[in-house]
């Protein structure tokens, strides 16, 4: 069975349109923004669902909420930055009649301004994920120009020993200097081993019951 002509006939405008290399510009834009929002839905949900009920305190309800809500957030924020991102690309090379590497740098920086600038936890995540493959980037990046000789041998153990060794440093003698999620990852880690009552703590649960 085929669609109703009224529908065909609205699907072949849209894609007409969608084709149009006129348009691509703007509508590189909209699908930006969509392609924002679902990645970063796909992204968070079930990174805060693993979180929220391994570390959180508080009723199923309460749960749920903040797991909406931080998938909400960060949906919401990458959807907006993509937008913001490719529409200030596409209007600087408009303006300037071609494409120059600065209007990558410039559009980013007014993005992650407004949209990740305010200091919550969710931007917090995200900039700090970022800077870890800046410096990764920069690094192989100054290989390849020459700025830094090509290491004789791999550098990787290094960097391993003086990242584990700093981490926890600070936590166990600057903890309030981490992000909270970090936090509760390692005190699970590192100070709640250090505790348990009988078997079923020791063991099958991380804490015993406060009944026990």
């Amino acid at each position: 069975m085929g669609l109703p002509p009224q529908l065909e006939n609205l699907l072949y405008t849209v894609n007409t349109l969608l084709r149009k290399r006129r348009y691509h510009a703007a509508l590189a834009v909209l699908k930006g923004f969509r392609n924002g929002a679902v990645y970063g839905a796909k992204i968070r949900a079930p990174h805060a669902l693993v979180m929220t009920f391994l570390f959180r305190s508080g009723s199923l309800k309460e749960k749920l909420k903040a797991i909406f809500q931080a998938t909400y957030t960060h949906s919401r924020n990458l959807a907006y930055f993509v937008f913001t991102y490719k529409g200030l690309c596409a209007l600087q090379s408009h303006v300037q009649g071609q494409t120059f590497q600065f209007h990558s740098f410039l559009a980013a920086c007014i993005g992650g301004w407004l949209i990740f600038g305010e200091n919550n936890n969710i931007n917090s995540q995200i900039n700090m994920y970022l800077l870890s493959r800046i410096l990764f980037g920069l690094a192989r990046l100054a290989v390849e120009k020459g700025v830094i000789p090509e290491p004789k041998q791999d550098p990787f153990p290094l960097f391993s020993a003086i990242i584990w060794g700093l981490i926890l440093w600070l936590f166990q003698y600057h903890r309030h200097t981490l992000q909270p999620s970090l936090q509760s990852s390692m005190t699970y880690l590192y100070d709640d081993s250090n505790v348990w009552h009988d078997i079923s703590d020791f063991l099958i649960y991380n804490k015993s019951s406060p009944g026990k």
